[in-house]
């Protein structure tokens, strides 16, 4: 079971094995550090809330579950935005950890704007439901193991994608910047420009 030793503990050795790099500013790398954490601390919930679970609660992780398909099938972004945190939302209420929630929420609040910019991604939100689905299935079979394994693999994908997508975005605005350098243009002509570019950037920084 997981205690605010664990919690530590697991901080500290992955700092020490050198998984954060701190003091790098790069977008990608910062953005690995906090969801890196993350990864760490949600494992740890979703192992304890495999351990936790009433047949009530894991009825109602299932149920959220549902709620998130249809949106997928449905192509309602928003909506499996909203069933996506309340999933994970509900997982730390079953875990009853608090300082482990503490710190997810307060990294959340730093990060919700990247993920749902991921949300946004074609095709994204169904390699999400397929991970969430494998989460909820291992903390209903009240395997934690399992559960912290494919709560750290979803987080791991998240990661992976920010950081393809932090990348794309990078070497869009590069171009946009080059494009308006060569073009020589100036004042509003400039501004009108940049925005045109903008507009037909913004597909590929989706892929």
């Amino acid at each position: 079971m997981a205690d605010d030793g664990a919690v530590l503990d697991a901080l500290r050795d992955a700092i020490l094995a050198g998984e954060f790099a701190a003091g790098q500013r790069l977008v990608e790398v910062d953005l690995c550090e906090r969801f890196g954490v993350r990864r760490l601390l949600e494992g740890l919930t979703a192992a304890r809330a495999a351990e936790r679970a009433t047949p009530l609660q894991a009825a109602e992780l299932e149920d959220i579950v549902r709620q998130m398909r249809v949106a997928v099938d449905s192509a309602e972004i928003l909506r499996y935005s909203d069933t996506n945190a309340r999933l994970h939302a509900r997982i730390r209420a079953i875990a009853a950890h608090d300082t482990a929630t503490s710190m997810i929420e307060r990294l959340r609040a730093q990060l919700v704007r990247h993920q749902f910019a991921l949300a946004l991604v074609p095709g994204r939100p169904a390699v999400s439901l397929a991970q969430h689905e494998r989460i909820v299935a291992a903390i209903v079979a009240r395997d934690p193991a399992a559960a912290e394994a494919a709560m750290r693999d979803h987080i791991t994908s998240v990661i992976e994608s920010l950081s393809s997508l932090a990348g794309q975005q990078a070497r869009s605005g590069g171009a946009r910047s080059d494009g308006a350098t060569d073009q020589g243009t100036t004042g509003l002509g400039a501004t009108d420009h940049g925005a045109r570019q903008h507009r037909a950037g913004q597909p590929s920084s989706r892929r």
